[in-house]
């Protein structure tokens, strides 16, 4: 008899943020390359969006008769929709949590949160999606089986915030599986029209980004240095230029990239200086963990999630003071670069622990989940 884990793919057919689309669909291969003796995967996925997933080795794929915006509306309402059953994995939130028999029917469901912003910071983000987060987390507190998150210190915070018990499993993300500087990273680089060797920044103008503390520690850093700043929303570019000038940096030596595929994204990691972190957010820090995987230094805030995920592969700055933290990361940052060995340090340091992340470990930690289950 065959046991199949039914893998909810709607980020890789109708993505809304690049980061859980890639999470999702790293984690799947995993999830297939380890599966079992006697276990297989199969996917779940909206109806429309860009046809195929795109994973080799899937089972299947299961489609739900409605698109991913209506699916996500059913099933916040706890509308059936005709995917509940079995045992199901979500690499997000969305998932059908209603009432199953896990006992009898062996029917398991298993969702996952990896940032708390929708309670921390709710006043960023559109109060639809505030709300759709809330509203599904309530609903994992009384169906969900498992809520996977990707470090303790985040368990702990959802522990404040909902009554989900016992029931936290914490397991990491990772970097993109093929997150590696390819061969072709100056033309790359080139083609998005960036220097040689600058520090780099990730998010855009929220507070929550904390960029423009980072704008700050470079300016107190006295490191004449390009700047760099990827996974800015389109439209977002002027805002993120105001808070860099405002902070001192003049607009020749700012850079403000988008998004972008992993080839390139590790094209630009393949010219940076450094990584500065400076978000103080609850949630899983996507772009440190690219940082150390690639031996990038890394400098950032000393957060409760930083600290765990960096451990002592990077700089960690314990301040809570914007400006005193800005000092501090700006005095890091011209440390970490005054000479080639502090520097060759600090990569050496990144490097060591970005061999921690693995999505064939998680996916092994999810068989062994549902396996408890």
């Amino acid at each position: 008899m065959v046991a199949t884990l039914r893998v909810v793919l709607d980020q890789l057919v109708a993505p809304t943020d690049p980061a859980l689309a890639e999470a999702s669909r790293d984690l799947t291969r995993a999830l297939i390359a380890g599966a079992p003796a006697g276990c297989e995967v199969e996917g779940i996925a909206p109806a429309g969006g860009t046809g195929d997933p795109g994973v080799i080795g899937l089972a299947g794929v299961r489609r739900t008769a409605l698109a991913r915006r209506e699916l996500a509306t059913a099933l916040q309402l706890g509308v059936g929709t005709g995917i509940a059953g079995g045992m199901i994995h979500s690499p997000t939130l969305l998932a059908p949590l209603i009432k199953h028999d896990r006992v009898h029917d062996h029917d398991q469901t298993v969702v996952t949160l990896w940032d708390l912003r929708p309670w921390d910071s709710p006043g960023e983000l559109p109060r639809s999606v505030v709300a759709w987060h809330r509203a599904m987390l309530k609903r994992a507190v009384k169906h969900a089986d498992a809520v996977v998150v990707p470090s303790h210190s985040i368990a702990r915070q959802l522990g404040e915030i909902s009554r989900i018990g016992d029931r936290v499993r914490v397991i990491s993300g990772a970097a993109p599986l093929d997150l590696a500087v390819p061969n072709d990273e100056v033309g790359r680089r080139r083609a998005l029209d960036l220097p040689e060797g600058f520090v780099l920044l990730a998010g855009g103008p929220l507070p929550s980004d904390g960029l423009g503390t980072g704008f700050q520690a470079i300016a107190a850093s006295g490191a004449d240095l390009p700047v760099v700043v990827i996974d800015v929303e389109d439209g977002a570019e002027p805002a993120v230029a105001d808070l860099a000038q405002a902070a001192g940096i003049p607009e020749r030596r700012l850079h403000v990239r988008g998004p972008l595929d992993v080839a390139d994204r590790a094209s630009v990691f393949g010219a940076a200086v450094a990584f500065l972190a400076p978000s103080l957010r609850t949630g899983f820090p996507w772009r440190v963990v690219d940082a150390l995987t690639l031996g990038v230094p890394v400098i950032a805030a000393s957060s409760d999630v930083h600290r765990e995920v960096i451990v002592d592969g990077g700089e960690l700055i314990a301040e809570t003071d914007a400006s005193a933290l800005a000092e501090g990361m700006g005095s890091a940052l011209s440390g970490g670069l005054a000479t080639t060995a502090a520097a060759e340090r600090l990569a050496v340091l990144a490097g060591d622990r970005g061999r921690a992340f693995s999505w064939r470990e998680a996916a092994d930690k999810v068989w062994m989940l549902h396996a408890e289950l």
